[in-house]
């Protein structure tokens, strides 16, 4: 996304848009075309000023992010077996059980990147696309800004995922000692895909459209 600065003479607050100037830029490579051009010259990827399907799609992976995250936090993430007991750990057991044990610092990680991160970004998706749909032309820099940080930060949500499946992969004692992961694995890391599929899908140059909706 290009932004040109014209000082007084350009247009409401002197900003001006790539398509406005009738650019456009490849949103995989960064080559910048003509509005008239369809395929990019250097990567021969299609080339769109907007994408008009990018809310719907947005909603879409973000409600079905929100509906897998529900039974993420019911189920059991990790099932524990000895030869004396069988327990099952859901996120907030887990975090409960370490801070018990005085691992102060792991419970936070886990706490942060399960559930703070997860909420968070469900907050600022929405934020974002509801901004979008009511033309809103306020905090656009910040706005944007927020949309590349939940792009950033989506992948690290997975932390979880990983701790189970390195802990499944490693504790396998036959009888003795076996862990692995529930059902709540499953949900939280397709929750998270859905998430980052969300954000990917949504179109960040329409946040600078506001301008131009409300001349």
């Amino acid at each position: 996304m290009q932004v040109f600065d014209l000082g007084s003479a350009g247009q409401s607050q002197g900003l001006i848009t790539a398509r406005d100037a009738g650019l456009v830029a490849c949103q995989q490579c960064g080559q910048v075309h003509t509005l008239q051009a369809r395929i990019c010259k250097r990567c021969e990827g299609r080339l769109q000023s907007r994408d008009a399907e990018s809310l719907q799609k947005v909603w879409a992976w973000l409600i079905a992010g929100m509906i897998a995250y529900i039974p993420a936090n019911l189920y059991p993430m990790l099932l524990t077996s000895t030869l004396t007991e069988r327990s099952e750990s859901t996120i907030i057991g887990g975090v409960a059980e370490l801070v018990a044990y005085g691992s102060w610092g792991i419970a936070t990680i886990v706490f942060v990147a399960s559930v703070m991160i997860p909420v968070g970004k469900f907050v600022a998706i929405m934020y974002l696309a509801i901004s979008v749909q009511r033309h809103s032309a306020a905090n656009r820099h910040e706005r944007h800004k927020a949309y590349e940080v939940v792009e950033f930060i989506g992948r690290w949500s997975m932390i979880d995922v990983f701790v189970v499946a390195i802990l499944s992969a490693l504790v396998q004692l036959d009888s003795i000692a076996t862990i692995n992961p529930g059902i709540a694995a499953v949900s939280f890391a397709l929750s998270v895909i859905f998430t980052m599929l969300s954000a990917q899908a949504f179109d960040s140059r329409l946040i600078w459209d506001a301008d131009r909706t409300q001349q």
